[in-house]
């Protein structure tokens, strides 16, 4: 992305991959990219809004960042939970007023508490995240980072670890390897320019310390890195599996029918896409019934369509999957 990035998805089926990660729940969310990131369509099958917020004055704003600086997934609202952004969306196309769906939206961040922080923590979370982003090439401890934050009294190693389950340490290495990735993967330098500028004195141990955290050498992961292709195996089985998933969920079918093995079927989707297939399957089946249940389909009727030998067994397979049994989810819907 050229500019910071609202998405809106308004129809697709598959997954989208950003920075290198999979996602296949982008549905019902409002998504920000940063400057810098990139995103890419794992199908054809999408239809998005996209907002392009030209003005960094806005960014000036610390409460704005929570949506577009991303800490471990990605920045987004829920949004049939924001009754506010469902009006700014379907009644504005175009417009001039950028700064009220920026305020509306983070506001919505704030409210749905993605980590369970108070707004201090916050800020001296995303504080600690603007440090890491700045001086990670430094190769600096938790002590000089942690001497860079205003933390006003509080432990940020500890509120790291104790809000988003990672350490300062782990997050200044995974923000040095998805720029090792990037520029792998967006540059024509040579690997050995690549380790230098990213502050390796070693470009041998470049080299292995990528290899022992991507599971390939710098060299295969640009061999590999396609960008612009949307891969025929991909779209194929998307294809499949929307077509099919209400009835088959055995792997065993959709190997059969990409012609290959179990195995390698599992390993091409799990290094391709970052999940198991049958992860993807029990996605596509929560992303069906929830479109039913939006459309006022009972649960008995769900179950028949989606395969299920008895409505209960289909509710608790939702319940297991969403956290909310079926009927929470649609009064969760009418009353956002």
């Amino acid at each position: 992305m050229e500019k910071y990035t609202l998405l809106h998805f308004l129809e697709g089926s598959g997954g989208i991959q950003v920075d290198f990660k999979s996602y296949h729940d982008w549905q019902d969310k409002i998504i920000f990219l940063e400057k810098g990131q990139y995103i890419k369509f794992l199908s054809e099958k999408f239809v998005v809004r996209k907002i392009e917020f030209s003005d960094e004055i806005l960014f000036r704003n610390k409460d704005v960042r929570v949506l577009f600086k991303h800490l471990v997934e990605l920045g987004y609202i829920n949004f049939n939970e924001c009754e506010t952004c469902q009006k700014y969306l379907s009644n504005t196309v175009f417009s001039n007023s950028l700064n009220d769906i920026i305020d509306i939206s983070s506001k919505q961040w704030y409210w749905q508490n993605p980590f369970q922080a108070n707004k201090e923590e916050y800020h001296i979370i995303f504080d600690a995240k603007e440090v890491i982003d700045e001086k990670f090439k430094n190769n600096l401890s938790n002590e000089k980072l942690s001497k860079l934050i205003n933390h006003r009294g509080l432990d940020t190693q500890a509120l790291f670890k104790t809000k988003l389950g990672i350490s300062l340490k782990s997050m200044v290495n995974n923000k040095r390897l998805l720029e090792s990735k990037k520029k792998i993967a967006f540059s024509d330098l040579s690997i050995k320019e690549i380790a230098y500028d990213l502050g390796f004195k070693d470009p041998a141990y470049f080299n292995r310390v990528f290899k022992s955290v991507s599971g390939k050498s710098p060299n295969q992961f640009r061999k590999d890195f396609e960008y612009e292709d949307r891969e025929s195996f991909t779209q194929d089985l998307y294809n499949l599996i929307e077509t099919h998933h209400s009835k088959q969920r055995s792997v065993n079918f959709y190997a059969d029918k990409m012609h290959m093995s179990i195995k390698t079927l599992s390993k091409k989707v799990k290094d391709k896409l970052n999940i198991s297939i049958g992860q993807l399957i029990r996605q596509e089946l929560i992303n069906t019934a929830k479109s039913f249940l939006e459309n006022d389909l009972n649960v008995n009727e769900i179950a028949y369509l989606l395969g299920f030998e008895e409505a209960n067994h289909f509710s608790a397979f939702f319940k297991h999957h969403t956290g909310v049994s079926p009927s929470q989810f649609k009064n969760k819907k009418y009353n956002s």
